[in-house]
């Protein structure tokens, strides 16, 4: 009787997984439509009206937490079955590099940052606490792959993807860190590297790494995962372009917003 109580509470949490995915998609949508209008803003579009805030640096290191947080504890879990497989390892070791990074590193690298509104930082932490169990969870006690997926070409592509969006989003981050020299005031246009293309650079190095991800995992919850972080960064990514056109009357016309040479 127990036996069957606990394989069914198994398979509830497997659907369960599956509808986290689903309803990650669904808000996806819904961000994407309101960005249409407006966008929940930080940094140089944060509205004054939001006068509750958050250091940038204590800011980026709460709400990354807990992506970070969740992988280490299953790693360290002796009941996660399948990061027995090197597979499943490396995956969720991918997803745990990034908030690594950004929890760990990036903040510390800022120089200076606008504080956060708190209810931006707010709802960043719920989100890095849904995904970070839904990855977690599904790539350490659900996620079945062959032992030689690691040389399957989906894995091989999509790792490759996952391996340059990262490196396109930090060498982005440090051209951006570094726009003003010691005494500077005001904003400068980006130049270099991938900003010569698009204006957001930094969120397309983001979008191609955890498409990769998705590609590596092959999973719903993966691509649940790069589909929100487009939807999400696509309307950041058009906030900017629109600022910085207002901004600057000589902001180069032929760069586009996101994706080099279409959007």
């Amino acid at each position: 009787m127990a036996t069957a109580v606990a394989e069914e509470l198994l398979l509830a949490e497997e659907r369960m997984l599956a509808a986290l995915a689903y309803l990650q998609c669904a808000v996806g949508c819904a961000v994407l439509a309101r960005n249409r209008e407006t966008n929940l803003a930080y940094g140089r579009h944060a509205s004054p009206s939001f006068r509750v805030r958050v250091p940038a640096r204590a800011a980026w290191v709460v709400q990354e937490l807990p992506s970070l947080a969740l992988p280490l504890y299953q790693y360290a879990s002796e009941s996660a079955p399948r990061l027995r497989s090197a597979p499943n390892c490396i995956l969720l070791a991918m997803f745990l590099v990034h908030y690594g990074h950004r929890c760990l590193i990036y903040p510390f690298l800022m120089r200076g940052g606008k504080p956060m509104p708190l209810l931006a930082c707010t709802m960043a932490i719920m989100f890095c606490t849904f995904n970070g169990y839904l990855q977690s969870r599904y790539l350490s006690h659900w996620a079945v792959y062959a032992d030689d997926w690691v040389t399957d070409p989906r894995f091989l592509i999509g790792f490759g993807l996952w391996l340059t969006g990262m490196l396109i989003n930090i060498h982005s981050d440090h051209i951006l860190r570094n726009l003003r020299k010691p005494g500077d005031t005001g904003y400068k246009i980006p130049r270099g590297g991938l900003f010569e293309y698009v204006t957001a650079a930094n969120y397309f190095g983001e979008i191609m790494e955890w498409c990769g991800y998705a590609l590596a995992s092959w999973s719903v919850q993966g691509a649940a995962f790069a589909f929100f972080t487009f939807c999400f960064l696509s309307g950041r990514a058009k906030e900017h372009h629109q600022w910085y056109l207002q901004k600057f009357e000589e902001y180069p016309k032929f760069r586009k917003i996101l994706i080099p040479f279409l959007f």
